[in-house]
Formats: structure tokens, sequence, C-alpha cells
């Protein structure tokens, strides 16, 4: 039997190669390989080769890319039932009478492959119809052997255990938000200042670092890699039919995190825009410098750039006698490392120094990596519109595929890395729930601060006060 590949070694990038052994029905031209990468082939060549038989089992590394991206093209449940179907007619399944020595032999391996899918996208095993597939697939073999009953029950134990915890998780999220969206209309109708601020609840910048980066990585969690492929899912030129996940694109859990980032961003602003006295904001501003620093420091680029995103925004960068109170160097030096200029490049560079540093720390704190959440998704779209483009000749572009997992499996093994910094409540509970300004109470708050210099944000100003007293 196959040695159970474990999450863990899944997604060592190190060993993510794509070179496969070619097999026999690559003779006949239905898998394309060049200097033994497989590049191209039909979909139906690509189920065939997913399938085990009793001498062959595809390799670890197929396994993922083809189940993460061929939801491009098929829906999970239809693979399945597919994969099933075609095990049954191999193995002759549906006789009377079975084989045993060969089922003995086979067994083993469509066990071995059921349990990766189970245990790599266990979103999937969300719709009942997979699990009926599954069951049917395991009762057809148990026949030979009883203890598959036993190995399916283990397995079942071990999929609901996941999906429970990712359903908590996910619950949580949603009262959260819901938490969250209730403050906001709040703070709509109410002029500034209505909070406590988040120096009288952290003031040290690396506690609130390390806070942020246990809500990124309990986010990151929740994060399937199906989820990165269904968000771009659209319909397939070559078959006359609707998109796959047309009734539910299912990425909650990456909006989600999206939101998070948007959330931060506004609550930094809303932060320095709600003091009153200059000499209080400029103190706020060179906390959130200091605690985006920690977060560099630790890994976290993600709270980094909404941190630099939140001071970034014009209600903020406008206040000049505030910032002129304040030493920008360490500013800019972090305004550098993310700088958009050619594609990125220096925020790509540290992040490939943090992953390094990840692969050789004997620290958990140092194999924190967590990257930019946005550019990876705008990585990952242009990768999937890549993968969906069929070939002239109506063939699977693997190529596309092959580099959309190398990407994909690169976060599963950061998103994996369990939080070494303790939960502080009070501080999560602030950051989570604490209400934000709009972008109108921003510029209220901004303009009260500091009056409009000219004749446009005079304007605005005037605009939106006329709005928010018509709503008092």
């Amino acid at each position: 039997m196959p040695q159970t590949v474990t999450s863990a070694s899944m997604f060592n990038t190190s060993d993510f190669s794509h070179q496969l052994h070619p097999t026999k029905e690559d003779e006949h031209g239905m898998l394309i390989f060049q200097d033994g990468n497989l590049i191209s082939a039909s979909l139906e060549a690509l189920i065939e080769h997913l399938i085990p038989t009793v001498d062959y089992y595809p390799e670890k590394a197929y396994i993922f890319t083809f189940l993460l991206s061929s939801r491009l093209f098929i829906e999970p449940k239809e693979l399945l039932s597919k994969v099933c179907r075609m095990c049954i007619e191999q193995q002759s399944l549906d006789e009377p009478e079975l084989d045993k020595v060969r089922i003995r032999k086979f067994g083993p391996k469509i066990m071995q492959l059921l349990t990766e899918w189970t245990e790599t996208f266990p979103s999937d095993f969300r719709d009942e119809r997979m699990i009926g597939h599954l069951k049917d697939m395991i009762r057809r073999i148990a026949s030979c052997d009883e203890s598959y009953w036993k190995t399916m029950n283990q397995l079942l134990q071990t999929l609901n255990q996941k999906l429970a915890t990712l359903n908590k998780g996910e619950e949580n999220t949603v009262k959260v938000n819901a938490s969250m969206n209730d403050k906001l209309v709040v703070i709509k109708t109410k002029p500034p200042s209505i909070q406590r601020d988040i120096i009288s609840i952290c003031n040290d910048p690396y506690t609130l670092a390390q806070q942020l980066t246990r809500i990124e990585l309990e986010r990151l969690s929740l994060i399937g890699p199906e989820e990165f492929v269904q968000a771009f899912v659209h319909k397939d030129a070559l078959e006359d039919t609707k998109s796959c996940f047309s009734e539910q694109k299912k990425t909650e859990n990456l909006e989600a995190y999206v939101k998070w980032f948007n959330r931060l961003c506004y609550l930094v602003a809303t932060e320095i825009c709600m003091p009153a006295k200059k000499k209080h904001r400029a103190q706020v501003i060179e906390f959130f410098i200091d605690v985006a620093r920690e977060c560099f420091n630790i890994g976290n680029f993600n709270s980094l750039m909404a941190i630099i995103s939140g001071m970034n925004m014009s209600p903020v960068s406008r206040l000049k006698k505030t910032w002129s109170k304040i030493k920008t160097a360490k500013f800019h030096i972090l305004e550098h490392q993310m700088d958009p200029s050619s594609n990125f490049y220096n925020y790509r560079t540290a992040l490939r120094g943090a992953a390094q540093r990840s692969t050789t720390a004997h620290s958990t704190r140092e194999k924190i990596v967590i990257p930019f959440c946005s550019l990876l998704i705008k990585d990952i779209y242009f990768l999937n519109e890549g993968c969906a483009n069929r070939l002239m000749n109506g063939h699977v572009n693997f190529e596309k595929f092959w580099e959309l997992a190398k990407q994909v499996s690169e976060f599963m093994t950061w998103k994996q890395m369990e939080c070494p910094f303790e939960r502080d409540r009070k501080i999560l509970q602030y950051l989570l729930t604490a209400p934000v300004f709009s972008e109108d109470t921003l510029y209220l708050a901004s303009y009260g601060s500091e009056s409009p210099e000219n004749n446009v944000e005079k304007e605005r100003w005037k605009t939106l006060r006329s709005n928010f007293l018509s709503r008092v």
C-alpha cells in the first residue's frame, strides 16, 4: 500500500516536481510530455491518469495539481463520479464474483487516493453526493476485505473533524463581521470621537504585531486551496455548459480575508484621524509605523501592507501639520519595501527571503510567512486565465496547471503554520470589532483637524457636512 501522505509533506515545495514517469497510454499520444514533463492532454486522458490500478499509482504532485485545477473544467462531484465509475469498470467491481487477489492489490491504492482527496480538499465533501460516491466505492472493495469498513470510518471521522473545525471558524468570522457591520452603521451617524483608541488597549508595537499575526493565521487557516481556483471559474468555451459552481462560487473564506485587510486599512486611518489634538495624531502614526516594522520582521506582509495603505489614505496623508511632527525615515523604508513599481519587485524579494528563512528556521516564530493577499490573488488570477484557456487542439494546458499548483502549494505550506504567540482576547476583540469610520467620516474628521486647503477640499467638506446634518 502506498505510504500515507500527510498535509505537511504534500505541500513541501522544495520537492514539488512535475516530472512524471510516462505510462502505457502515453504511447498513443493521450498525454503529451516534453523533457519528461507533462505539458498537455485531453481532460479524459488526465482523468485516466489520476486513476490507480493494480500496478500504478499517480505521483502525489500530480494528484494535488489535477484535483486543484481540474475544477476549471469539471466539478468535483462529477470528477469523483467518473473516477469511481472507471474504477468499477476497470476492476470489474460490479461483477457477482470478484477477483479477490486483484482487489486486495487495488484496494489500498484507491483508498489512498480518496484519503489524499479528503485531506487536501475537505470542503469538496460538504456535498453529500461526494460522500455517497466515496462510500459506494469502499463498499465494493470491502466485500473482499472487511477491514476497509474500519478504514472508511476512520477516514470519515477525520473528515468530519476537519469540516467541523472549518464550520466553527467560518461561523466565528460571520459573527465578527456582523458585529463589525452593526458598529459601522453607528459610526456613520456620529461625529468623532466615540471610542477608545488602540494605544489605550495596547501600547507595545511588538505585541500588537503579534496579535495581528494571530488574526492573519487564523483567517488563512480557513482558506482551502480550491478557493483560489473557484474564485475565477468561468464557462468552458469547448463545452456548451454553464460554468462550474454557477450556483455558488464557494469562496467565502477568501472573501472574508480580503474584507479583513480592508478593515485593518480603515481601522488604522480611523485611529489616526480620531484624536482632536495634533500631538496625539502624530503619536498614533509613529505607533503604527513601529507596528508595521514589527510585522515586517515577523514576516506578516499582509498586515504590513494594510497599515501602510491606511496611512496613505487621502484623509490621513493630507494631514501635513501632523506629519511634520514625525520622523518619517522609518515609514519611507517600509513604503520602499512595499513599493508597487516593477511589479512589487522589492516586496517579492523580501517575500523570497522570508520563505527561505522559513525553510531553514528552527524557531516557529521564524517560520511565519504571510503574503500580501491581494497581490497573491492577482498572481493566481493570471495563472487561472492560462489554465482555463484550452490549446488549439482542445487539450488542457497542463503546463499552466503545474505553475498554478506550485504557487498554491507554497501558500498551503505557509497557512498551516501554528501561531506561536499567545492570544490576548482584549486586543483581538478591539482589532476585530472596534468601530471604524466610513470614508466620508474620515474626511470629516480630517477636515475638522486640519482645515481644507483648496477649493476642491472646501467643496467636499461643505457637501459632507450638509449630508451629515441631514442625517442627524
